[in-house]
């Protein structure tokens, strides 16, 4: 009979307890005993769980409360903010930003402290700091994000790395609060993310900003609802909308565009995916949208936009309109001998 090999939990040639296992001896016997574990299958699919999986949440549970929210037989001290925390040198070791800061600060006393300097960071904010330092000892802190705090918590995560799962979560709650309530606040935000023209980030950006590759996910997402989503939810472009509500849904659109950064206003007018009528329409619309910019309710003063309608409905598959832009010349003056 050939014997089935275990899978090894040993760590650094020991087992639990420090003790090596004797060979042919289930790396999971404690202390030299034989109290093997019942011979079981894990089901998949969530329809059974390990018998120790309670046991695990306990632990984590205890990890949580005792350990990060009481801090209690902290080893480590962390500054940052104006906020200091006492946590475990062996949990903040996930994170590989604090692995690094742990293995390289130079340490005088019994308990190791480091800085975490957020100066360069703005986007990561205080709560959000605390909820993935939280995420660090359990996913409970998955709980704990919303839409207002979504964008601090996922630029949080980012930072200290390896937290895939909650990145993903804040990513999530950020992308569904795009909405016309909070649509002025992430245009903001996109206004301070340099693209290329084409629309993409800049390849210095996407190496150094700290949202890494969401910085252009949060970009799509606000540009698909200023294109698609924001006019369907207006009416913009339904034929059985009441014309006085049409008139205040187009209002609200023009308001939301003269906000929008150059670059992005301008692939959204040109895009084909932006349906709020004929081109005649969507070039009347633009107009209107540059003259409420130029009274400068809009950003980049000192340019001068205008927008053409190219007839014969432009190059075969593409716009119509277009819109350009053009810094303004300083009036030279000649001085006189």
């Amino acid at each position: 009979m050939n014997a089935t090999p275990s899978t090894s939990i040993v760590a650094n040639g020991l087992s639990s307890n420090g003790d090596t296992p004797p060979t042919g001896q289930s790396e999971y016997s404690f202390n030299g005993s034989h109290r093997e574990p019942t011979n079981f299958t894990l089901a998949q699919n969530g329809f059974s769980h390990p018998p120790y999986q309670m046991h695990n949440e306990e632990i984590v549970h205890h990890l949580y409360h005792a350990g990060f929210q009481t801090g209690n037989y902290a080893d480590t001290i962390l500054h940052v903010h104006q906020n200091t925390y006492r946590l475990h040198a062996i949990v903040l070791s996930r994170s590989p930003l604090l692995a690094h800061l742990m293995s390289t600060s130079p340490q005088s006393g019994a308990q190791r402290v480091i800085y975490v300097q957020l100066e360069h960071e703005p986007e990561v904010t205080q709560e959000g700091f605390a909820i993935a330092l939280g995420y660090l000892y359990s996913s409970v802190s998955l709980s704990l994000i919303r839409p207002d705090n979504a964008r601090g918590v996922l630029a949080a995560g980012c930072l200290l790395g390896g937290m895939d799962e909650l990145c993903g979560y804040a990513y999530d709650a950020c992308r569904q609060s795009i909405n016309v309530e909070t649509i002025n606040e992430w245009l903001e935000f996109i206004d301070t993310i340099p693209s290329s023209p084409d629309g993409s980030l800049t390849p210095e950006l996407s190496l150094t900003s700290v949202f890494g590759h969401f910085a252009q996910r949060l970009r799509d997402d606000v540009f698909h609802f200023l294109v698609v989503t924001l006019p369907n939810a207006l009416e913009i472009n339904s034929s059985e909308s009441d014309p006085s509500q049409v008139h205040t849904g187009r209002d609200t659109l023009l308001r939301v565009f003269s906000l929008v950064p150059f670059d992005m206003f301008k692939s959204a007018v040109e895009s084909r995916a932006f349906e709020i009528g004929s081109d005649q329409t969507r070039f009347k619309f633009a107009k209107d949208v540059i003259e409420m910019r130029r009274k400068g309710i809009a950003r980049g003063h000192g340019a001068e936009e205008t927008v053409v309608l190219a007839f014969g409905g432009g190059h075969p598959g593409g716009s119509a309109v277009h819109v350009t832009r053009k810094i303004r010349k300083r009036p030279l003056w000649k001085v006189n001998p």
